[in-house]
């Protein structure tokens, strides 16, 4: 069953924002002012900010808070929200779920579980990072379950640094290589896959990342609603957000 939260002050008058699948990383410097400036401006009016998966390239511990500048620098760009008065809540995606307390506490950040649902002026919501959905894709669905094991995670978390950040940057490489190929439907969500997520949910909205194809979808369960991916360093700019308020849900672009 996904779980539920009450911390959401969901009657509050002031709106949710949404957000998911950054990937950041030092090497697109326009996606990152982007996300300051989402963080620092746009999030300002906002009650709670939500991560849905996928804010870093790549996380291979918390202990890179301590040996990467750029880690820690969007840690500290996030605390400012909570410094604001400003709820940030942060979901595992499948590049950052070694995400941990001391990158929480750093951020000033509330780990969401996947999936969550949450009441929000007066409707359910589900949300999710989505890889969980993409039931097609039997290989990925076993490397997930594994890779969430917390034993085996230890024994990854207790290589050296250099030694993850090596084997992370060949994951990355091999990632970056795989998007010049075709898209594939194993790659998406599957309808069977939402349909059971909204009746264990008991919701009739759903909002999730990963795919990269963001839309508002009619399903047979309820609404699911896509969140885009950011770039604005390499073709086409891309990214967005959605803003939930009293008037509903809205798909709004970078500012």
């Amino acid at each position: 069953m996904p779980h539920e939260h009450g911390r959401t002050r969901p009657h509050a008058p002031r709106p949710l924002l949404l957000i998911s699948d950054l990937h950041l990383s030092a090497s697109i410097p326009r996606t990152v002012d982007a996300f300051e400036h989402f963080i620092r401006v746009t999030a300002d009016s906002a009650d709670s900010v939500f991560v849905l998966g996928d804010l870093f390239d790549y996380w291979i511990g918390d202990d890179r808070l301590g040996a990467d500048a750029f880690a820690a620098r969007i840690a500290a760009i996030l605390h400012t929200l909570s410094e604001r008065g400003i709820a940030l809540y942060v979901m595992h995606g499948n590049r950052d779920f070694l995400l941990g307390k001391r990158f929480m506490k750093a951020a000033g950040a509330i780990w969401l579980p996947d999936p969550f649902v949450m009441t929000a002026f007066g409707s359910r919501i589900v949300l999710a990072h989505g890889d969980a959905l993409c039931t097609a894709d039997r290989k990925y669905q076993a490397f997930r379950r594994i890779a969430r094991w917390r034993a085996l995670q230890l024994m990854f978390l207790a290589w050296p640094f250099a030694w993850r950040q090596a084997l992370a940057e060949r994951m990355r490489s091999s990632s970056e290589e795989g998007r010049a190929r075709p898209p594939s439907p194993l790659y998406d969500v599957t309808h069977e896959s939402v349909e059971a997520l909204f009746r264990k949910s008991h919701t009739k909205t759903m909002i999730h990342g990963h795919t990269h194809k963001p839309a508002r979808h009619l399903e047979a369960g309820g609404t699911r609603w896509v969140l885009p991916d950011w770039d604005l360093d390499h073709g086409t700019r891309r990214g967005g957000y959605l803003r939930i308020d009293a008037e509903g849900i809205h798909a709004l672009p970078l500012d």
